[in-house]
């Protein structure tokens, strides 16, 4: 499942424009950007084909161990939707020498807590704990992944989670239009499916849990990763031991998308509705591609950079159409999309979208000015080395490197490489990937109220 990110200004909340004596102004330029440094790693694979990366990073006496699984929801068929991510809520149910209660406690005696999360590609398990227990971490990590028990008596409870979580979805306008462009977009494909059924639900078993885990969990599809203050002897001794038995299993699954993005507008009506949820992207580059940072920084400059991005500016701070605007780059293994989102009252639909599509031919037509680049450039580069200045952020930003298959100086030079951007480098990006004729655009709203207002922007489709 997908959040909207939200960032946090700390002391970036002097590139936001504000008012002053009526006006809008900039505040002054900061200091000049510093790199980001990748503090000295270890990366080595065991004979089963499991891989661990070590990362000695900071002064707090913490630790962070994270193992990630290359399985996820781009695992499951059409009949099995939220499947994968009842096997992880199951996973932590209790294994076939622990019970929950005792991973529990035995992460709370830790200082920390074991979290297992489920996404499209990827399935992790991990903590954050106490230094002097990396190595016992790594071990309760390793009996959770390897001797899961799936105990039969909780999956009735766990499943009327899943219901009540998609009862709730449902309601929600912002999932529904997700529901919608992802479906445009990928069709059958796993990553055009992001809502479960309450009949998929019901048919889920024990059996489909395990079957999917025997399927899809191994050696060689895993990745251990751990950062922050450790005896690296130590760690190293226990993830040979706790891991070094697991089974290989099979290779990761290869399965890229192709996406369909035909110029049309959606509407999913939602009678009764005042507000209009807008969603307008398209299918563009995945992480691989040598304009991925170009890519980034057009984002950035039309809707992906707070209050400085063109898109926000225009119907959030001028027209007063919307409070939270926002785009975003959504990427998964090889593959991405760009979106734009905004919620605005029904009288504004098409003024609201008749801007966007203005905002995005405004930079297909002429590029930005160096000024503005800039300040764009600082803002994603101090957030970038913010980001990845921290256990989590270091272990979350190698292991987007290892899923994309990026050159290991990816981290490193990526704040060089988008200071190297110019304001060609940006229109171009717009001309080659934010293409008018293939911008899909779907709409929740009370039909009824929206749709004669909409005919213009392309074929409207229920």
């Amino acid at each position: 499942m997908r959040t909207i990110k939200t960032i946090i200004g700390l002391g970036f909340m002097a590139a936001a424009v504000f008012m002053a004596g009526g006006q809008k102004q900039l505040p002054p330029e900061g200091a000049a950007p510093k790199d980001f440094v990748l503090p000295p790693k270890e990366t080595f694979a065991l004979d089963n084909g499991l891989s661990a990366t070590l990362v000695p990073y900071g002064t707090l006496p913490k630790v962070a161990v994270l193992l990630v699984v290359r399985s996820g929801n781009l695992n499951e068929s059409e009949n099995e939707v939220w499947l994968a991510d009842l096997a992880g809520t199951l996973m932590k149910e209790g294994t076939k020498r622990r019970t929950a209660e005792d991973i529990a406690a035995a992460a709370a005696k830790m200082g920390g807590e074991i979290n297992v999360g489920v996404g499209l590609d990827l399935s992790t398990v991990g903590g954050d704990v106490l230094s002097e227990f990396g190595p016992e971490l790594v071990r309760l990590i390793a009996d959770i992944v390897q001797n899961p028990l799936f105990p039969e008596t909780e999956i009735e409870r766990l499943k009327n989670d899943l219901r009540r979580r998609l009862s709730i979805q449902m309601s929600q306008p912002q999932t529904l239009a997700l529901a919608k462009f992802r479906k445009i977009l990928y069709g059958d494909h796993p990553y055009g499916r992001v809502l479960s059924t309450p009949d998929v639900i019901q048919s889920f078993t024990v059996e489909k849990v395990r079957n999917y885990y025997r399927k899809n969990f191994g050696a060689g599809r895993s990745h251990i990763y751990v950062a922050g203050r450790f005896d690296k002897k130590a760690v190293k001794k226990a993830i040979e031991e706790a891991l070094g038995g697991w089974e290989r299993g099979p290779d990761p699954l290869i399965f890229p998308a192709r996406t369909e993005s035909p110029r049309a507008v959606h509407i999913v009506d939602r009678p009764g509705s005042q507000q209009s949820i807008l969603y307008v992207g398209l299918p563009v580059i995945d992480p691989s591609h040598k304009d991925w940072q170009a890519l980034q920084v057009t984002n950035a400059i039309l809707g992906g950079a707070s209050f400085l991005s063109r898109i926000t500016i225009n119907i959030r701070e001028d027209k007063g159409y919307t409070y939270t605007p926002s785009s975003q780059l959504s990427w998964r293994y090889r593959d991405a999309y760009w979106l734009q989102f905004a919620s605005v009252g029904n009288e504004v639909t098409a003024p609201a979208l008749k801007e966007i599509l203005y905002e995005i031919d405004r930079l297909r037509r002429e590029p930005p000015p160096q000024e503005e680049l800039k300040r764009i450039q600082n803002f994603m580069t101090g957030n970038f080395v913010l980001q990845n200045s921290s256990r989590q952020g270091i272990v979350n930003g190698l292991s987007f490197v290892s899923l994309q298959g990026l050159d290991p100086s990816y981290l490193s030079t990526w704040v060089q490489k988008v200071h190297a951007v110019t304001p060609a480098d940006v229109q171009m990006i717009a001309q080659t990937y934010f293409l008018p004729e293939k911008m899909t655009i779907v709409i929740v709203g009370d039909k009824n109220k929206i749709e004669e207002i909409l005919k213009g922007f392309g074929p409207i489709v229920e």
